[in-house]
Order: structure tokens, then C-alpha cells, then sequence
């Protein structure tokens, strides 16, 4: 959530920061500043009346010793207490619609990011060559079935279209991807956490994904009670939930968390031709990074975890590019992503396996997260998120990069342990 103090001391750059992203806040921001200073004023009228009141009240004692008639007091006091009431009722319902607009504002995109969307994108730097055949490769569905990795068919049978199974090997192999970046992790000094994958409304709240997007996820209703909770889209909203309300030490910070889960996605279907088995799915596998920090060090945040990220796909052998994300194609609740992409071969251009974001203190607004400083002092925190990695991408990249002439499949060096072979046959 932006801060109200910012907005009305530069309105005209809020409105402007935010064309950025595409969006035309000029008649929310006029409306929320008109809110505010209403909101404001019934406020001061509630306190001026509340200390009218009290002023009222002591008078009472002493008219009664001075022999005076302390009914008008109270005439003055009842109507007083009606004007309060009138007052704060009108309050809740400007306060309802000034929230609603604040809660709608996306993050304010970084100064340095270019306006616009995907189009303006930049590549920031590449690693490694293109991947090159003296044979005719097949893609990554072909190659899952072939070697028994994927069971697609079933998979849709199961639980419709965006669904798969990984079997035998490739229930290994995914798996031996997931602890070969836990691993990895843990050994950078994060904290491994199994959260729930059920979460109540706040966590997305807090994360800043509702309630824009509250109908894009898979909602679960409780038959016994009236709560809802909704399938986690990314371990990103549990983990920043973790500290939700709370005030750390500076000391404490700063904090980082990774967590494993299923992630899952409504509106992940596609429909375009190369993006087939599971590129894009209604269920897959991911490790996410979140961490908190000092509003000094997020910077230093950010650069780290697009490290981290860029480590593991260099450990998988493959080539890769770093692309800053323009403002328009960042999400709502950050103001700054750098995006991880991969070559499969197949689908002729790069596709993003990992997205690192800083969101400043817009989540840490709507969760109140804060830092208290040695000196006392109390303000909001920063956190940061980043894919560390999800598979449902890199393991079609794995077997379309590392296929051979036979239908087989290299493995990386970093997964050997974990599987026990060099290669995996038809």
C-alpha cells in the first residue's frame, strides 16, 4: 500500500509514477485526496467535540456546589454525543471508500525503470551460447513421454487440462531439482520453511495480491464454519505473512526465508501453440526467496537474490539472460523485477524461470511490519522476493538442452548425486 503522507505531498509524481505502469491514477488520486481531508477534518471535529465533552463533564461537580442547574450541561453533552455518532458514521463509510482506492494502488514503479510494457524490457546481460544440434531435436513432450518422465494423458484425466504426472525417473528428477536448490540455499544461509498451502485472506492481502486478484485463485470453503481459505499462487504470500504485525530488532534483520510448495495458478491455462506439456500449468513446483531487510539495504537485497538465482541456472549448464523489467510489466505490488530467462530450444526464444522483485514498504504497509531501530526509533521494513527456481520450466529446457541423437538425456553435474546416473535412456 503507498503512504497517504507521500501521495498528498507529491500527487502530481505519484499520478505520474504510476502512468508508468500503464495505469491513469489521476482521478483516484483526486478522489483519495478529497477522502482524506474529509476523513481528516470529521476526525478533528470528533476530538474537538470528545474534549468539549470532558470540559462539559467536569463543569457538572461544580455547578451542583455552586447551586447552579447542571441540565443544560447535559442537554449540551446529549447533543454533543449525537453529533459524534452522526459524525462517526459518516466516518466509516468515507474511511470504506478511502481504503478501497488506497488498497487498489499498485506499488510506485523505481525512478530508474523504463515506462511501458514487455516491449520495453531490457536486457541487462547473458551467460553462456545457445544451445546447437548436428541432429533433429525433439521437443520437451516428446522427450517426457519417450523416456517415461511426464504422463501427460493421465495427468488430464486426473484433474483436467494444465495438469500432468511425473513418474519414475521423472519424479526423481524433479525432485532431485527441488533439493539441488534447497541445498543450495540453505548453504547461502536462509532459513528452510514448510508452510501451509492453504492461507487465509490476510496473507494474500499483505502481499498485496486482493483484493485485485482475488478471484484468480482456487478458493476452498470450510462446510463447518464461514471461513474461506485459498490454495497458496506462490510461497511469496505465506512468507510474507510470517512477520505479519510484528516489530523486529534491527538486529534481527535481515531475515531470510525459502520455502517449497506446489504453487497454484487459475488462470495459467494458454492456449498458443509452444507452450505445450508444462510450460505453463494449473499446478507446479517452485522454491521461493523472500526475504525482510532495512529500507538501506534493499538495494543490496535485490542485487543478492537475482545473484542467487542466476547461480542455480548457471549450475544447471544452461544459457541464459538477465532482463529489468519494465515498469508496466512488473506486478502491482513491486517496484522493481528482474526476470531469469532460459532458452527452450523449441519454443524459439527465452522463457522466464525466475523473477526477483523488491517491493519496497508496500507490503511491509498492508501487513504493518516494522523495524525498530537502535535508537528507538520505529518504521517499516522492506521485502524482497525472488523464484529460486520453479521447475515447470527448467526441467523442459534440462531435457531439450541435454537430449542426444538417441533420444536420451544428459544430466547436469549439480543433479548426479541426487539421481545416481549420468544419463537418462529411453
Amino acid at each position: 500500500m503507498l503512504d497517504i503522507k507521500y501521495i498528498r505531498e507529491n500527487p502530481e509524481e505519484v499520478i505520474s509514477r504510476l502512468a508508468c505502469k500503464g495505469r491513469d491514477a489521476r482521478e483516484e488520486i483526486n478522489e483519495i485526496l478529497k477522502l482524506d481531508a474529509s476523513r481528516r477534518a470529521m476526525i478533528a471535529e470528533n476530538e474537538s467535540l470528545k474534549a468539549e465533552q470532558n470540559r462539559r463533564t467536569k463543569l457538572v461537580p461544580q455547578y451542583k456546589k455552586e447551586g447552579k442547574d447542571p441540565s443544560p450541561l447535559f442537554a449540551e453533552m446529549k447533543e454533543m454525543s449525537l453529533k459524534i455518532k452522526e459524525n462517526d458514521e459518516k466516518l466509516s463509510e468515507v474511511e470504506s471508500t478511502f481504503n478501497a482506492l488506497m488498497y487498489g494502488l499498485p506499488n510506485l514503479p523505481d525512478r530508474d525503470l523504463k515506462p511501458g510494457g514487455k516491449e520495453n524490457n531490457e536486457p541487462l546481460r547473458y551467460f553462456g551460447e545457445p544451445h546447437r544440434f548436428d541432429f533433429e531435436p525433439k521437443n520437451h513432450v516428446d522427450l517426457c513421454t519417450s523416456l517415461g518422465l511426464i504422463d501427460y494423458k493421465r495427468g488430464t484425466k486426473l484433474a483436467g487440462s494444465g495438469f500432468w504426472i511425473y513418474t519414475g525417473m521423472g519424479a526423481r528428477l524433479e525432485w532431485a531439482l527441488l533439493n539441488y536448490f534447497i541445498d543450495t540455499h540453505i548453504a547461502n544461509g536462509y532459513t528452510f520453511m514448510l508452510v501451509p498451502h492453504m492461507l487465509e485472506y490476510e496473507c494474500g492481502f499483505t502481499a498485496g495480491q486482493f483484493p485485485k486478484f482475488a478471484d484468480e485463485v482456487y478458493k476452498i470453503a470450510n462446510p463447518t464454519d464461514d471461513r474461506t481459505h485459498y490454495m497458496l499462487p506462490t510461497a511469496e504470500a505465506a512468507l510474507v505473512s510470517l512477520h505479519r504485525g510484528e516489530i523486529l530488532s534491527e538486529e534481527e534483520l535481515p531475515k531470510k526465508y525459502i520455502s517449497y510448495t506446489p504453487c497454484f495458478r487459475r488462470e495459467a491455462g494458454s492456449y498458443r501453440s509452444d507452450e505445450r506439456g508444462m510450460v505453463r500449468g494449473h499446478q507446479f513446483n517452485k522454491v521461493e526467496m523472500v526475504q525482510y531487510t532495512l529500507p538501506e539495504k534493499s538495494d543490496e537485497a535485490f542485487d543478492e537474490l537475482v545473484g542467487h538465482a542466476e547461480n542455480l541456472v548457471r549450475g544447471l549448464g544452461f544459457h541464459f539472460r538477465t532482463v529489468k523489467l519494465a515498469a508496466e510489466d512488473c506486478s502491482a505490488s513491486m517496484a522493481r523485477t528482474y526476470d531469469i530467462e532460459i532458452q527452450i530450444p523449441s519454443m524459439n526464444g527465452y522463457k522466464e524461470v525466475s523473477s526477483v522483485s523488491n517491493a519496497r514498504d508496500y507490503q511491509a504497509r498492508r501487513g504493518q511490519m516494522r523495524v525498530r531501530r537502535s535508537d528507538g526509533r520505529i518504521e517499516l521494513l522492506h521485502t524482497l522476493n525472488g523464484s529460486g527456481l520453479a521447475t515447470s520450466r527448467i526441467l523442459p529446457a534440462l531435457v531439450e538442452q541435454n537430449q542426444n541423437a538417441d533420444g536420451s538425456v544428459n544430466l547436469p553435474d549439480v543433479l548426479k548425486k541426487y539421481l545416481g546416473v549420468d544419463v537418462i535412456r529411453p
